[in-house]
């Protein structure tokens, strides 16, 4: 045997992951916004960690797509356009699509319970107004589709769809009028599934997924000429001091 010392610590791991966890929520929360930029001085005093724990949590999220690592600037908060927002929701659709349709077929006991207990967190963190509520309870609902489908692959693929997904998901269930009317789709894609309606499920989920993209494209692209007009001004303001 070599004497390559394997031992892993698992109290290293554990720190790191639950690092990766509290930036992935501020991230999806909103507390970090897109294209700010994130020091690591103050990610350390807000988390309490090393520098270390912090850079290889930024590698990660890194990797994941919501950090992206810019010349000269280092670290910022990662901007989704509108149409990689587009493509982005259009592969969901087809995936969650599926994974309503699989997950219906098999009706696993375990998963199908998360998932009305999810829907029930939902319904009452918005009935609360707790925002972050709301998220962490969408994403357990999720977590229980992907488990009972059965399918790791599709699994694999929308755990890293959804890791993009959730700086949107916020914008889209906060929109006015939105949010009752995801929690019928989402109790009524449950229901389908319970009932092993396999074709309702999949019509289901692709339906959710597509009426939750037009408001979250609404409300990017909004956001998206705000920021063209924003930069726009700036370089005149710069130029007219020039003169």
């Amino acid at each position: 045997m070599s004497d390559l010392d394997m031992n892993v610590s698992r109290e290293a791991i554990t720190l790191r992951m639950r690092v990766e966890d509290k930036l992935r929520s501020a991230i999806s929360a909103g507390v970090f916004k897109p294209g700010q930029r994130l020091i690591e001085r103050e990610l350390c005093e807000l988390t309490g960690v090393g520098r270390t724990s912090i850079r290889e949590a930024v590698r990660q999220l890194e990797a994941e797509g919501l950090i992206t690592s810019v010349p000269h600037r280092g670290p910022v908060v990662t901007r989704v356009s509108v149409d990689e927002a587009r493509q982005l929701y259009a592969v969901r659709a087809l995936l969650e699509g599926a994974a309503g349709r699989a997950f219906a077929e098999r009706r696993p006991a375990e998963p199908l319970a998360q998932m009305f207990k999810s829907v029930g967190e939902l319904e009452v963190a918005a009935k609360a107004g707790d925002r972050e509520a709301l998220i962490k309870a969408k994403t357990r609902f999720y977590d229980a589709l992907m488990r009972g489908c059965g399918n790791i692959f599709i699994q694999q693929m929308l755990t890293n769809l959804h890791n993009r997904v959730t700086m949107l998901r916020a914008t889209s269930m906060t929109h006015p009028g939105r949010l009752q009317k995801s929690l019928k789709e989402i109790r009524n894609i449950a229901d389908l599934i319970a009932a092993g309606d396999a074709a309702g499920a999949e019509k289901a989920c692709i339906d959710h997924i597509h009426t939750a993209s037009t408001v979250a494209l609404t409300v990017l692209s909004d956001l998206e000429k705000e920021s063209k007009k924003e930069t726009l001004n700036d370089r005149k303001a710069s130029s007219f001091g020039k003169i």
